[in-house]
């Protein structure tokens, strides 16, 4: 009962009481000197009683009415809330509560606004990332053709090498958009996940296999941790998770040092999931890039030459297909070191 007494009627039976004594003593000496009867008494109690009330209520309506203009007035000009929630009967909400609301919007207020600078100012590097990573390309290939169109298209061995020149530089501007498309699906949840039971084993071999050229020319041995002899069964989207695995080896063999290993192993992490780690002894990555490591178009490496090439979307496409499984993918660095990623797989019930 306590807690639902308002603070408003404390207040206005306290007015109302000191209103009621200071007449009530106040016209005491009158009555007194007037020659008040005995019988007179139950008037003047009657007379004090009403005289409460009719104070208590007065003040009681006023208060309330001046006590929920202004707060109404603070509710819409700050839109805490909106004006339908207030009711039209008596005020609940005394100054304490408010004052506490009002801190806790404030509150609220900083966050989001701290929250828009932050997405502000990565709104304004990601349009600077995508800008430089298109117009290298593409200021390429309108150089070539300008060269070829300028008279060089003459000369047959000159025109075959400028259009091979151009040629690629069309296709890294295909690579980027189509990673770029789909980043944007995976982020609004467009993508759709095909399901089914695979061997992780025999996926991470054909991996190896696509991307074998690549690192022998950098000296860079593909292996794994132990020999598997017995297929380990995964219940995931196995084209997606061969992309996740292509990235990731792809970057070890970016990173890696000359003559150096890449390695995957997999293991058993709890009953029904394995974790699976791509561990190079590569270049590392500093301890204060790997918690945007997985932002689109950021680079450890931010010279303008990228001379590594790629999307610099892979590892932000990477984290994305993982949580549409929702499984988690980690990273572990040391710089001259090397770097382990590692994800998680959710196994078939009859692995």
């Amino acid at each position: 009962m306590a807690t639902q007494l308002r603070k408003s009627y404390r207040f206005a039976s306290r007015s109302a009481l000191y209103i009621t004594l200071i007449l009530g003593l106040g016209t005491l000496p009158l009555l007194w000197l007037s020659g008040m009867q005995a019988e007179s008494w139950p008037w003047h109690l009657l007379w004090v009683i009403v005289t409460f009330g009719v104070s208590f209520l007065v003040i009681q309506v006023r208060a309330e009415r001046f006590i929920y203009r202004r707060i109404k007035q603070i509710y819409d000009d700050v839109t805490l809330l909106e004006s339908t929630s207030l009711t039209k009967g008596p005020i609940t909400t005394d100054m304490k509560t408010l004052t506490e609301e009002i801190e806790k919007f404030a509150q609220d207020k900083k966050i989001e606004i701290d929250t828009l600078k932050i997405r502000e100012e990565y709104r304004k590097e990601f349009l600077g990332n995508v800008s430089h990573e298109l117009k290298t390309p593409l200021f390429t290939v309108q150089g070539y053709i300008h060269t070829l169109l300028d008279g060089a298209m003459e000369d047959r061995r000159v025109r075959k090498k400028y259009l091979n020149r151009a040629a690629k530089g069309v296709e890294r501007l295909i690579y980027i958009i189509k990673d770029l498309d789909l980043i944007t699906k995976l982020e609004i949840g467009d993508l759709h996940l095909e399901w089914e039971d695979f061997d992780v084993i025999e996926l991470i071999r054909s991996v190896f296999e696509l991307l074998e050229m690549k690192a022998s020319k950098k000296g860079i041995s593909l292996v794994f941790d132990t020999e598997y002899t017995k297929p380990i069964m995964v219940h995931a989207d196995k084209e997606k998770i061969q992309q996740v695995l292509t990235n990731l080896v792809v970057n070890s063999i970016k990173y890696g040092h000359q003559d150096g290993t890449t390695e995957v192993s997999v293991e058993n992490l709890i009953k029904n999931k394995v974790i699976i780690r791509v561990t190079d002894n590569g270049e590392g990555i500093a301890e204060q890039h790997l918690t945007r490591l997985f932002e689109r178009f950021f680079r450890v490496d931010k010279s303008g030459s990228r001379k590594e090439g790629g999307s610099g979307l892979g590892l932000a496409i990477v984290k994305h297909i993982m949580e549409a499984h929702n499984e988690k993918i980690y990273v572990e660095s040391v710089v001259d070191v090397g770097s382990e990623f590692s994800f998680t797989l959710e196994k078939t019930k009859t692995s």
